[in-house]
């Protein structure tokens, strides 16, 4: 769960947990122990996360330890209820964006995709035919550029060009809702599947939180779940595609920029993913924050400003590299996922984001809401 090399053992992590018959709590990881620091002061992450140092007051909060990180682990799975001491996910009243087509490898698999409209039967061919007119011409271009003009017209005289090209080398970013506030599961909880959905696969994200002035305070993993299939039919169908019940999942906690921890450790970040299934498949992945074609300081600005304001702020994932192409089911198919399956994101400073893949039907319904929380801490007197 936690970082396996970390630059220095004063690395600010901060998360949200359930407390049986008490609620959610915002917790400091210190060491290998848990102090809830949760008070009228700092209520919510949202509170935190507001700041003028948001590291500063992390250091400066004092609470009351409520067990360890084994504690924590023990009871953080698929089945944990409220009468277990578990991990969720550590944003809480932030909306919850995602930045789609940042990285040139996984831009060509969205063509394939829509190429094939959501077919994985027809994607092998049509990757072959894809890959020897566009090839790697697509990487080191900045997005937005008169190169990249130059290359989206060459694209649209072979008749190539697509939407996805266009968010992934034109001057807008694509910005979208993945979940809402207090929706996202945690470390160990279940992700979900749309039921409809035959070809899918996880997608391992640095995750940024920033606050409602536009600041960049922090960072931890994410699980962007896709549907490949739904939108390879239509990118109108992004909505269902992404937004389903426990189809984001962000953890196991939120590391705070100070002074050792920066945006320039996000940029170098290394993402490593596995996905092992019941049936004995493995699947290694990888996902490289240095060849990203936006800057992530560049996405958020094309999120929040005077044109787009974010009162409790929110949490972006930047988008991945890895797109999965190994046969699983049947050759040519590609990979798609199997209910039954986990899916562990790691990344050397930020631990290890772990969950379990069942049918969003199955998944336990998402009851604890934006108005709960509020009476909830209403009734704890911390409002």
């Amino acid at each position: 769960m936690l970082p396996h090399s970390n630059p220095t053992p004063d690395a600010l992590f901060v998360g949200r947990v359930w407390r049986p018959g008490i609620g959610p709590a915002l917790v400091a990881l210190r060491g290998d122990t848990l102090v809830d620091i949760t008070s009228k002061a700092l209520p919510t992450m949202r509170d935190l996360l507001e700041r003028d140092d948001p590291a500063g007051a992390l250091r400066a909060a004092a609470g009351e330890t409520i067990g360890t990180l084994a504690d924590l682990v023990a009871g953080s799975d698929e089945a944990a209820g409220d009468d277990v001491l578990h991990l969720l996910a550590p944003c809480d009243l932030q909306a919850v964006k995602a930045s789609g087509v940042t990285f040139a490898q996984s831009m060509v698999e969205r063509v394939i995709e829509e190429q094939a409209a959501g077919d994985p039967d027809k994607a092998e061919a049509i990757r072959a035919k894809v890959t020897s007119v566009i090839g790697t011409s697509l990487s080191g271009i900045e997005p937005g550029s008169e190169k990249a003009m130059e290359v989206k017209r060459v694209l649209q005289a072979e008749g190539m060009w697509s939407q996805y090209l266009e968010v992934g080398i034109g001057p807008d970013a694509e910005v979208f809702t993945k979940a809402q506030p207090m929706a996202a599961v945690g470390w160990g909880a279940t992700v979900g599947l749309h039921p409809i959905s035959k070809w899918n696969n996880p997608e391992p994200e640095i995750v940024l939180a920033i606050n409602s002035r536009g600041d960049i305070v922090g960072a931890t993993l994410g699980n962007d779940v896709n549907l490949r299939d739904v939108e390879g039919r239509s990118a109108l169908l992004l909505g269902k595609a992404k937004d389903n019940n426990a189809s984001c999942a962000i953890g196991p906690f939120l590391r705070l920029f100070d002074g050792e921890y920066t945006l320039d450790d996000v940029r170098k970040a290394e993402l490593t993913m596995t996905v092992k299934g019941t049936d004995g498949f493995v699947l290694d992945g990888a996902s490289s924050m240095s060849q990203i074609s936006r800057d992530p300081a560049s996405i958020v600005a094309q999120t929040i400003g005077r044109h787009h304001q974010y009162p409790d702020g929110f949490f972006l994932f930047l988008g991945t590299l890895f797109a999965p192409t190994k046969d699983r089911d049947a050759p040519g198919q590609g990979f798609t996922h199997h209910v039954g399956d986990t899916v562990t994101i790691s990344e050397p400073t930020l631990g290890a984001l772990h969950n379990t893949v069942r049918l969003s039907t199955e998944a336990p319904e998402w009851t604890f809401g934006t108005s709960a929380l509020m009476r909830n801490l209403a009734e704890r007197g911390l409002l």
